[in-house]
């Protein structure tokens, strides 16, 4: 008659349940955990893999580390991760599925690495990620499609990077994206269908770049665009309804520091919402017609030699009803030099424009 022991056979069925499952229920070594390993914090404990991590891991932080590279499949028995932290690891390159399985991911951050290289498919399973941080490394480019797998995502950013130019289908799949941002690049080129995909972003920052034209054909898919900003390019015109296919929501609008030199006259066609309208550091002598101020609560305009004439008409009546008191200064003509706008005799002859009635209306 055999007899057993009962912590034994327990003890047997646990290191089977473990070898035939491989889920660790205890927390890395290296690292700290709270609430049930629901949250693993392996910040700067010098890993150089990533750590086996269990299922009912919610939040992975493995800030400042050194990964290298992300290799295929090496998240994928963390099933359940909602968010994942790799700031600081000095990453280079994320191989193709390298998140396959984190099917519940929601905030990815891969801010301030090394990354230069996203080979197709890095993001395949990530159909629940909405916040996507890549800003602060090396990538030069972005396949097409790359972002296809996040069908869910609202903000993506990709400030300073290298980014040189964007194609056609870079956007691919995330129709829902709102808030972009690709300050700090080197972008020269966007070429016409880049945002096709991305009609509904309300937020998009483009500063810091290199774009020498403004990107009509590309910008005008987009249609609810709420805040703008192309500062510091070496753009110098901005053409005819740069701004009409989303003119009726654009409340901001940053175009300083640019060297900027003209408007054409129905660059502003269509803008109704402005608020705030950002203009110094330039090289404007005037502003156009189609500017209306009737919504404009903020302007910066200094640094820029204004010819104080009567197409600065308008600026001048709204400078005289608002609390504002922006510093603009006139540089002509000779007579009006060096006083501000605001104090400038320059106005007093102008005179008011009227629309002109329709033809066959009464008078």
């Amino acid at each position: 008659m055999y007899s057993f022991s009962f912590p034994l056979v327990l003890l047997c069925l646990q290191v089977c349940i473990l070898l035939v499952f491989g889920a660790p229920t205890q927390c890395p070594s290296q690292c700290h955990c709270h609430g049930d390993l629901q949250h693993v914090i392996c910040d700067n404990v010098g890993l150089k893999k990533i750590p086996p991590i269990s299922e009912a891991t919610r939040l992975l932080n493995m800030q400042r580390n050194n990964l290298g590279n992300l290799p295929t499949g090496g998240f994928s028995e963390m099933k359940g991760l909602v968010s994942l932290h790799l700031q600081h690891c000095q990453i280079r390159e994320i191989s193709s599925q390298a998140f396959k399985g984190l099917k519940k991911l929601i905030y990815l951050y891969l801010s301030n690495n090394e990354i230069s290289t996203i080979k197709p498919g890095a993001f395949e399973d990530l159909t629940e990620l909405t916040y996507l941080y890549l800003d602060g490394n090396q990538i030069t480019s972005l396949p097409k499609g790359i972002f296809s797998p996040m069908i869910n995502l609202f903000i993506l950013q990709l400030n300073n990077n290298k980014l040189g130019e964007l194609q056609a289908g870079t956007f691919n799949g995330t129709s829902d994206l709102r808030w972009l941002y690709m300050s700090g690049n080197e972008l020269s080129s966007i070429q016409q269908g880049s945002f096709d995909e991305v009609e509904n972003l309300a937020i998009l920052t483009l500063d810091h770049n290199k774009l020498s034209t403004y990107p009509l054909l590309a910008m005008s898919k987009l249609r609810v665009v709420e805040e703008l900003n192309l500062s510091k390019n070496p753009l110098s015109v901005i053409p005819d309804h740069a701004f009409r296919s989303f003119g009726r929501y654009m409340e901001k609008l940053h175009l300083n520091d640019m060297s900027l030199e003209k408007f054409s006259n129905a660059a502003f066609e269509g803008v109704t919402a402005l608020r705030s309208l950002h203009l110094e550091n330039n090289k404007l002598k005037s502003l156009p017609s189609s500017l209306e101020f009737k919504t404009l609560q903020n302007i910066t305009l200094f640094n820029n030699p204004w010819s104080c004439t009567c197409q600065l008409a308008n600026l001048k009546k709204w400078m005289d009803t608002s609390r504002h008191r922006p510093d603009a200064v006139c540089a002509s003509p000779g007579s009006q030099k060096g006083k501000q706008i605001r104090d400038s005799t320059a106005f007093k002859r102008c005179k008011a424009k009227t629309k002109k009635p329709r033809k066959g209306a009464r008078l």
